[in-house]
């Protein structure tokens, strides 16, 4: 009856408070002393340096709110399905892909609450109803310099030619599909982005995994992060489309390999709430503590994914600063895939990419 009634009171202190916050104007990064002791919440992402990297960006919110924080380093979007489906959910924030937040709003995730989440230093307004962006990365061709030594490959064309370029490449395999994937495998067939994606999605997909599932004995699949970088510092692929955090880590620590920039594709993954979350207004003022300047400084810093806060400022090292994608050359060099046609035919990506992956 004690334990009852003691949440009975929190849940009610929790509502005064987070009733009083809806009626002014939150700020990122700003947390009300003590205001969530008592709670606590389980952030679901997608482990090594970049959840490492989240983490110590929320410590400032732990000490300040009195959260109880746990980390939960594997996210996918199918375990978070089941959760959902089955009403039993471990995960109070999760880091989605760029597409959940779209295609799964109202479903597997809930709209924000803006009276708590200030989106007013994200960049351009990048956000959407149900998710802001987690942090602003790249996918980049990493090749290993000593396999490759003066004649290495310097575009997109180059990582699917396996005659010109002979050796192993490694790209995304997980349950989550990957539109920039598929895009890239279409520009290297000579696909113009302005007519490459056509009504047909199916016969997009087909035409973009063809060159992988004709060459199956030179491309392997990877599925998190981790296994990314270790198949960089293992030397185990010749070529990875790799993510620029990773890509990092993986040079820092002495793994030979270098990008080649050319077409590096931009991703922006989101954080979102879980439909049916215990303590929403929590999850929310997580979200609001991760949008601050000096938070999202801390994360870039410590990974080299650059900060979603327009007023952040990191202090980078030389060897973080080298994989920053927001500088005005990156920038130029870059390429967004279009994703807003893979929400569009969202369940067409996912038929064809579970039975890509599944049957590889």
């Amino acid at each position: 009856m004690r334990k009852t009634v003691k949440a009975s009171l929190l849940g009610t202190a929790l509502a005064l408070f987070f009733g009083g916050l809806a009626q002014a104007e939150p700020v990122a990064g700003e947390t009300p002393e003590n205001s969530l002791a008592g709670i606590s919440l389980t952030f679901a992402s997608w482990g090594g340096i970049l959840q490492e990297g989240q983490m110590a960006s929320l410590e400032h919110f732990v000490q300040q709110s009195g959260v109880e924080l746990l980390s939960d380093p594997a996210y996918e979007m199918s375990k978070l399905k089941a959760q959902v489906e089955a009403g039993n959910l471990n995960w109070d924030i999760v880091h989605t892909s760029e597409y959940d937040p779209y295609a799964q709003c109202g479903t597997l995730v809930q709209p924000l609450d803006l009276t708590i989440v200030d989106t007013s230093k994200l960049p351009g307004g990048h956000y959407t109803e149900c998710g802001v962006p987690a942090l602003l990365y790249g996918i980049v061709l990493m090749y290993n310099t000593e396999k490759y030594g003066d004649n290495p490959p310097a575009s997109w064309k180059d990582f699917f030619d396996v005659e010109a370029f002979p050796g192993t490449r490694a790209i995304q395999g997980s349950s989550s599909p990957s539109g920039s994937l598929l895009e890239a495998s279409l520009l290297a067939q000579g696909g113009d982005p302005a007519t490459m994606l056509t009504e047909d999605a199916a016969a997009v997909i087909d035409q973009a995994l063809k060159p992988i599932r004709d060459n199956s004995e030179s491309f392997m699949f990877w599925t998190t992060g981790a296994e990314q970088q270790n198949m960089m510092e293992a030397g185990e692929a010749d070529m990875i489309m790799a993510w620029t955090g990773r890509a990092m880590n993986a040079v820092k620590n002495g793994a030979p390999y270098q990008p080649s920039w050319n077409q590096w594709l931009v991703v922006e993954d989101y954080l979102a709430v879980p439909k049916g979350a215990k303590n929403p207004a929590a999850s929310n003022a997580l979200i609001n503590a991760y949008l601050g300047a000096e938070a999202q400084a801390k994360f870039a810093e410590m990974t080299s994914y650059s900060p979603v806060n327009i007023d952040s400022k990191p202090v980078l090292e030389p060897e973080v600063a080298a994989f920053q994608i927001s500088t005005p050359e990156r920038i130029e060099q870059s390429y967004r895939h279009n994703v807003k046609y893979w929400v569009s035919h969202y369940d067409v990506m996912v038929a064809k990419w579970s039975e890509f992956v599944a049957g590889y």
